[in-house]
């Protein structure tokens, strides 16, 4: 029997010839991410441990991006933690360059990795080719400490593409519309894979979109096959990939869906779950506080060429607050030397340095009580961006932006 790219992926990984859904291996971990939301909690058990050791420095990035610069004495005491023994152990420490995800498909992601990092939003890795996976932190706790871990081998969910994206649609209205096909549980501790012809009409950007936003639907990766668009970016990046693994003509998947691009539309997910989706156009007229273009889903070049080409001799609705907010340094001078950023400042938006922001919820442009914000963040759920009876609506960086102008829910072909 054939394999899918999930399960070839874990086969590598335990030294074994095939693998199969429901077995149970030990599985060799390539590389291991933490960022601050959790990475203070690893260290104090690490340093109650009878032999603390870590089995492979080079394995490790550490990334403090939730909340940059730190907001209060509490978090100040634990990015010191954090920063404090990455140094004294050697580990690659990245602070203040941007969101976790988006610096691992930068400078470290491979295609035929195992990746764990300990935020849920790792699937995005597979946008390379890679299985990465969220993980707690005692799982995270444990690769580090031994370099493996077990891996429950999970079914495939096949997602074959065609056709192409209509103008006006992206890859956040794409996954938004598969979320709400399947629903919130629909990929439960599934691998979410994506083939077809319609693959060579998506960037690096689109596909990182896609994977990254999986685990709404309960995923435990997503995976895509790896492409010339995927090889000349890893090119460009100085990197070659560990493997290149597709899915095998005999493999079994636990359900196939045929999406074609051509039928996507401009999509919203309304308060307060993914996968509570309608078409932008329903959601017209609602009032907005505060419109967010960043995050790991939304916060590259390509989001904000779109935001900024929305918005070039316009203004932002004085009842709005806009955050633009780049995913990682290298996009915020990529947008600086482009003058994105002029024209999102000239226009009445809130630039601000690369790193979660309110997709976290925690510090920066936090909403308050019946506030409404439009979001490309990755969640939406109750108190996700501040106060508990807030409202957060997803929608594209073409929607967002256009609703920053309107002052109200508002789609781009109608301003």
């Amino acid at each position: 029997m054939g394999m899918t790219i999930a399960e070839k992926i874990i086969a590598r990984a335990a030294g074994v010839e095939s693998v199969k859904p429901g077995d149970i291996h030990t599985v060799e971990v390539d590389r291991l991410m933490s960022n601050d939301g959790t990475t203070h909690l690893t260290i104090d058990m690490y340093n109650k441990l009878k032999d603390p050791h870590i089995a492979d420095i080079s394995k490790l990035v550490w990334i403090v991006d939730h909340n940059v610069p730190a907001d209060s004495p509490k978090t100040a005491a634990s990015h010191k933690k954090m920063r404090d023994f990455a140094r004294a152990n050697g580990i690659t420490f990245y602070e203040g360059k941007g969101v976790c995800h988006q610096i691992m498909m930068e400078n470290h992601v491979c295609p035929g990795e195992l990746i764990f990092g300990a935020d849920s939003h790792t699937c995005a890795y597979g946008a390379l080719g890679a299985f990465g996976t969220g993980v707690g932190c005692t799982d995270y706790l444990y690769a580090m400490v031994t370099g493996k871990s077990w891996l429950l081998v999970p079914e495939t969910l096949r997602f074959n593409l065609t056709g192409k994206l209509p103008e006006g649609s992206t890859a956040r209205d794409l996954i938004l519309t598969i979320i709400g096909k399947i629903g919130a549980n629909g990929a439960n501790y599934k691998a979410m894979e994506f083939v077809g012809e319609g693959m060579k009409n998506l960037t690096m950007s689109d596909r990182i979109s896609i994977c990254n936003l999986c685990v709404e639907a309960g995923a435990k990766t997503a995976l895509m096959e790896v492409d010339d668009i995927a090889l000349d970016y890893l090119k460009q990046q100085g990197r070659e990939p560990k493997a290149c693994f597709r899915s095998d003509e005999d493999a079994v998947f636990a359900e196939t869906h045929d999406i074609d691009l051509n039928t996507i539309v401009p999509i919203v997910a309304k308060p307060h779950f993914v996968d509570s989706v309608v078409p932008a156009k329903e959601c017209l007229g609602v009032k907005i506080d505060e419109a967010f273009l960043g995050s790991c889903n939304n916060g590259r070049l390509e989001d904000l060429r779109i935001g900024a080409q929305l918005l070039k001799g316009r203004k932002v609705a004085p009842t709005v607050r806009f955050l633009v907010v780049p995913a990682s340094n290298t996009v915020y001078m990529q947008a600086l030397e482009e003058g994105l950023l002029d024209i999102f400042m000239e226009a009445g938006a809130i630039v601000m340095n690369a790193n979660c922001s309110v997709c976290w919820g925690s510090c920066q442009g936090v909403i308050g009580e019946g506030e409404t914000l439009i979001s490309t963040g990755t969640r939406n759920f109750k108190g996700r961006a501040g106060h508990k009876d807030s409202f957060v609506y997803l929608g594209s960086a073409a929607t967002v932006t256009a609703s920053a102008i309107k002052g109200e829910i508002c789609t781009a072909d109608l301003l």
